[in-house]
């Protein structure tokens, strides 16, 4: 296949040598900072897209994808309406739960936390727990331990700082115990620690702890009640409209709440810290768009004899301009590709081996998570080569501008 001749002529200009040396060396920085400003917009990307999809997983891995809660405070009956539920289009499973904030304590300290009580005939079905177990089985909660008491599963950084492990005893308490002169004293309970669950998620694995569901209901009076239903759909996607549909079908005082919707702050920021860094690193390859202009710019002060004489031999002033945006593609595209292939690269190294530690306590997350998506690779590549395919027309019409007779005449 021929290439049009303007192409040889500006790869000609880009490489010039000997006297020219200069601006060779201008084409190449040009070219590096193309490529570094792709290669970090598309690490980046795919370090803001790795938390997102990475923070959905866990999320979704620990919690249910809907919730179903009554106006009432509390669901009557909650089997016979977990019943109702699973009959309900898009449900995959659903099972009742007991919620409510706690001070757990043991020989080593108390800290607060969440005491979950959960039916471990059918939680597994709507979350993880069940797989994220590390100690210990789900079905040893309504059994009794050795020491006779009720069995609970602590999240793994709440065992840490308790400095328990399985076959410890701890102390709950929960709010809600009997009224005395001196006040409320809060309902106490004594459970030996029967197994250890990891879900990722530092939020919590520092504060959850799970024990029966009927022992969480004789603990805080709602025997034959539920803080609500925990519901799994069948595309996580349509979990809003699966909500609507359970609302329907159930009626007042029942409300239902999607995953989406309880999350819709942290992934808005997300979002929004996105769209940010795309538009900070763009500016990084703008900058290098500016080197551009300035090389083509110098090569047509340094060829506008050259430029006389391609006009006296026939060329047009539009093949003038294209000679100069071929060389400002050529740059864009050499130095996209490049930044690129960088880019990609890292993002393997960094998906593979996960060498860069996070603080999870502050992430939620342990290990850096990139996800490199095609279609931000295709964005990033389209808007690098269309800024400096921009880069180049100032400097193109320049050169068009030239005239031979005033540039040639004294040679």
């Amino acid at each position: 296949m021929r290439l049009p001749v303007e192409f040889y002529i500006a790869r000609k200009y880009l490489l010039a040598k000997r006297k020219q040396t200069f601006i060779s060396i201008i084409t190449f920085i040009s070219i590096g900072g193309v490529t570094v400003g792709v290669m970090a917009l598309i690490i980046v990307l795919a370090v803001m897209s790795g938390f997102e999809r990475e923070l959905k997983d866990r999320i979704l891995g620990a919690t249910a994808h809907a919730h179903i809660t009554s106006l009432n405070g509390s669901i009557e009956n909650p089997f016979a309406v977990t019943e109702k539920v699973r009959k309900v289009d898009g449900v995959v499973a659903a099972s009742p739960y007991i919620f409510t904030p706690m001070m757990i304590a043991s020989g080593s300290g108390a800290v607060g936390g969440v005491l979950r009580g959960v039916d471990t005939l059918t939680v597994g079905d709507v979350t993880r727990l069940r797989r994220d177990l590390r100690a210990g089985r789900l079905e040893d909660l309504h059994r009794a331990t050795k020491d006779g008491l009720p069995g609970a599963i602590l999240g793994k950084e709440l065992a840490g700082n308790l400095g328990v492990g399985p076959g410890d005893v701890i102390e709950v308490l929960v709010p809600g115990g009997t009224i005395t002169p001196l006040g409320a004293f809060p309902k106490t309970a004594r459970f030996g620690v029967a197994g250890i669950s990891e879900s990722g998620m530092y939020e919590y694995d520092a504060t959850f702890a799970y024990v029966d569901f009927e022992e969480a209901g004789r603990l805080l009076g709602m025997e034959g009640r539920a803080t609500g239903v925990e519901v799994k759909v069948r595309d996580v996607y349509d979990a809003g409209e699966v909500a609507q549909r359970i609302r329907s079908t159930l009626g007042y005082p029942f409300w239902a709440k999607d995953w989406m919707q309880s999350n819709r702050n942290l992934f808005s920021a997300l979002r929004l810290e996105k769209v940010v860094m795309f538009i900070i690193l763009v500016l990084i390859v703008m900058v290098a768009a500016f080197n551009i202009i300035s090389t083509l710019i110098m090569i047509v002060m340094e060829k506008t004899k050259d430029i006389a004489v391609l006009m006296t031999l026939g060329a047009t002033r539009r093949s003038i301009r294209r000679i100069f945006a071929i060389e400002g593609l050529i740059i864009g595209v050499a130095g996209t590709a490049a930044g690129t292939a960088l880019g990609a690269l890292l993002c393997f190294l960094l998906q593979r081996y996960r060498f860069i530690r996070l603080p999870s306590d502050v992430y939620y997350i342990s290990t850096l998570p990139v996800a490199l998506e095609p279609g931000t690779v295709l964005l990033v590549v389209a808007s690098s080569i269309l800024i400096c395919f921009l880069a180049t027309v100032y400097p193109a019409l320049q050169a068009s501008r030239v005239d031979p007779a005033e540039a040639i005449r004294y040679e």
